[in-house]
């Protein structure tokens, strides 16, 4: 055994807070423009249509979601640094699209390669700290991790909103975009070291089956895994909803830029700070219960924004999905990484990120097309009960394998179809 290579984060703090620190600033980076763009898109570009607005939720999901895909083809060949550096070399040209855009279609670029830095960079972070977590603080890592990611995404929102407020939306709310990308660059190429030789150490103990066609195990076959992985898309589809219809809302209702930018901004604030806790329920209970629990809270949030309530009962609804996304983001990652044998968790793991960032194109797809037919409200209830539907499959099709939260049937089924 390789004993500079073992799992733990007491052991690997260092490089493990590190990763924390790299992936904050890949979530800061997409929240600068997390509340302006629909804005952007309207008073810069002069679009009236909405349909055209969620183009940019698109091009980033479906970039994200190929390039989590291309992952599972690129791992085997590359180290996971690599990667790493790649996805942060890829986000160069970002911060100049935004500052400097003359079209829409420069917005669109930019997404395309923020999908991509975000497919590739967030991937490593993730792929890395669960091989240096070790399979009993797993949860704990990625509610580290995801705090981190939609902490700083919030914080970056809230920010790009005050600077807009201030300096106008065109240009300086993006100048902020230059520091993040610099400096993961410079910690991604520079600090960050490659965490395979933990693999192999963790492969040497390691009990759990390789499965020979792990796409469909992943997707659908797998009770757990494929229900999580449903979840998981329903999750992000109501995630880019949110992303582009709030905005338009809140601007609709009145709200001046600055009270905008501050609730779009707490959603995934607390979403990210709430998952220091959540991400740990899921090491020490079922997270079959907490799955269900934060679908039904993202569920009835949904509802209550799709209401003409004042900015207080907005802020409360922005709360409440950002604590209902927190109980279900970090402990999808941990189950899918909890059923996979170690040379197998990587690319399972990229297979999971595709299909839940393929929710932020049905997600765009879904809401432009009903824009045309339905109001921004009833987009957002339409979400509603397609969230409440994720936590009754989940509800029927998976099962327990740890500690119960309240009573409920363990694992006995057979966990296929």
């Amino acid at each position: 055994m390789n004993t500079s290579a073992i799992p733990g984060l007491q052991r690997n703090l260092r490089q493990f807070l590190l990763l924390v620190l790299v992936n904050a600033l890949v979530g800061a980076l997409i929240g600068l423009e997390r509340t302006l763009l629909p804005q952007l898109g309207n008073k810069q570009f002069h679009i009236s249509s909405q349909s055209v607005l969620f183009s940019f939720v698109l091009s980033f999901g479906l970039a994200k979601s190929l390039t989590n895909y291309g992952m599972t083809l690129l791992l085997p060949r590359f180290s996971r640094k690599q990667l790493l550096v790649l996805g942060w070399l890829i986000a160069i040209p970002v911060p100049f699209l935004l500052m400097f855009a003359q079209s829409w279609w420069w917005i669109i670029a930019a997404n395309i390669l923020l999908g991509i830095n975000q497919g590739m960079a967030w991937s490593a972070t993730v792929i890395m700290k669960v091989d240096l977590a070790g399979p009993r603080q797993r949860g704990l890592a990625m509610g580290i991790n995801e705090f981190a990611g939609y902490a700083a995404l919030g914080l970056a929102a809230f920010l790009s909103g005050k600077l807009a407020a201030q300096y106008g939306i065109v240009f300086f709310p993006f100048i902020p975009a230059l520091f993040f990308v610099g400096l993961g660059l410079f910690l991604s190429w520079w600090l960050v070291k490659d965490t395979r030789a933990f693999v192999q150490t963790e492969s040497e103990s390691s009990r759990l089956p390789q499965y020979p066609r792990l796409m469909k195990t992943i997707s659908w076959q797998h009770r757990n895994m494929g229900t999580t992985t449903i979840n998981g898309m329903i999750n992000n589809l109501n995630d880019g909803v949110v992303w582009v219809v709030l905005p338009l809302i809140l601007t609709q209702r009145g709200y001046t830029l600055s009270t905008i930018g501050l609730i779009a901004g707490i959603y995934p604030a607390v979403w990210g700070l709430a998952q220091l806790w959540t991400g740990r329920l899921g090491d020490l209970f079922c997270k079959k219960q907490l799955l269900i629990m934060g679908m039904t809270l993202q569920s009835i949030a949904l509802v209550l924004l799709a209401w003409h309530s004042p900015v207080y009962g907005s802020m409360l609804a922005a709360v409440l999905l950002g604590l209902g996304t927190a109980l279900v983001y970090p402990n999808m990652l941990s189950l899918v990484a909890q059923e996979l044998h170690p040379q197998q968790r990587a690319a399972g793991l990229s297979i999971f990120r595709f299909w839940r960032d393929s929710g932020y194109v049905f997600g765009a797809l879904l809401a432009a097309l009903l824009s045309k037919h339905l109001g921004l409200e009833n987009i957002l209830l339409v979400v509603a009960v397609l969230t409440l539907g994720g936590a009754l499959l989940a509800q029927y099709r998976m099962c327990c394998t740890q500690k119960l939260l309240w009573k409920t049937n363990t694992c006995a089924e057979a966990l296929f179809y």
